[in-house]
């Protein structure tokens, strides 16, 4: 019964809710982001208290003002998605594209695979979607399971129909290691900004003005197959509207520092999220594990 249910959302609910234009689609991304933030108060608290930490220099006002930007950006994000299930090749990539792809062409004429690391900062779903239509290396996205298998099948089956590939943590070593033996360059993708399951397994650091875990698997597979390793920086030119530069980190991530490379990728982040707060995952419980 509940597999049927899944199927009904998918197929009823939120395939067609995918036809409709994007300007009607952001008036309910209008309407969304009241309820969410002053009717349901979703993760209000968590949201507040981030952003009060993270800047802490900041007035009640102006913390008050990003979190209402949150919101509405939230809310954009989550609409984006659901457009995502059904949008063209070509209205995607006049959304969401590239400026310097030539960054990573001598890596590709070379049969290197490169890392792509970056957050949950502005659209990140586009970027799944797109990955493998933006450079010349086979895509692929390193990411997590959904809880229900279900709908996680259907969600995979839509986000690897433009060619990107998504991997998960039980297969993620035999995805990379079948495409080392096939010699054919890969961009992996990884999103790193989210709390670490184990904090005894973890990079510590100071991040906005807290000590912060953070995932250590981008400079982990780095060192592992010396993969050079980039940060993307994705920037909203306007409602709908987004494109991102490849930054390098490191050419030879085995001859860093321990924990370098994840210095330079939260420095990234940092500085987009310093410069535009609003479109960072700030309902994300981040930090909910202290250091012994």
């Amino acid at each position: 019964m509940k597999k049927i249910v899944n199927y009904i959302l998918f197929y009823i609910v939120l395939i067609p809710l995918s036809w409709l234009p994007m300007w009607f689609l952001y008036l309910i991304s209008s309407l969304l982001s009241f309820i969410l933030e002053h009717i349901i108060g979703y993760r209000t608290v968590v949201v507040e208290n981030n952003l009060r930490n993270s800047f802490p220099e900041l007035t009640e006002k102006e913390i008050q003002k990003i979190k209402n930007k949150f919101y509405k950006h939230l809310a954009d994000i989550f609409l984006e998605a659901f457009k995502m299930l059904s949008i063209s090749k070509k209205n995607l990539m006049k959304r969401y594209y590239c400026i310097n792809p030539e960054i990573l062409k001598p890596y590709f004429d070379n049969k290197q695979s490169v890392l792509l690391v970056s957050a949950h900062y502005n659209n990140w779903e586009y970027m799944v979607l797109s990955l493998d239509m933006q450079i010349n290396h086979h895509g692929i996205g390193v990411g997590k399971r959904m809880s229900n298998k279900v709908f996680g099948d259907l969600m995979h089956k839509k986000r690897t129909r433009f060619g990107t590939e998504v991997c998960y943590a039980d297969n993620t070593k035999e995805t990379f290691e079948h495409y080392e033996k096939e010699n054919i360059p890969c961009a992996y993708m990884l999103l790193s900004d989210q709390s670490p399951n184990d904090k005894h397994r973890c990079y510590w650091t100071s991040f906005l003005n807290q000590d912060t875990p953070v995932i250590f698997g981008a400079e982990s597979l780095a060192k592992k197959y010396n993969y050079p390793i980039f940060y993307y920086t994705v920037r909203k030119l306007k409602r709908g509207y987004y494109s991102f530069d490849i930054s390098p980190i490191t050419d030879n991530p085995q001859e860093t520092a321990y924990g370098e490379i994840t210095e330079k990728h939260l420095s990234f982040l940092e500085k987009s999220i310093k410069e535009n707060p609003q479109y960072w995952l700030w309902s994300h419980k981040r930090w909910k594990h202290k250091r012994n």
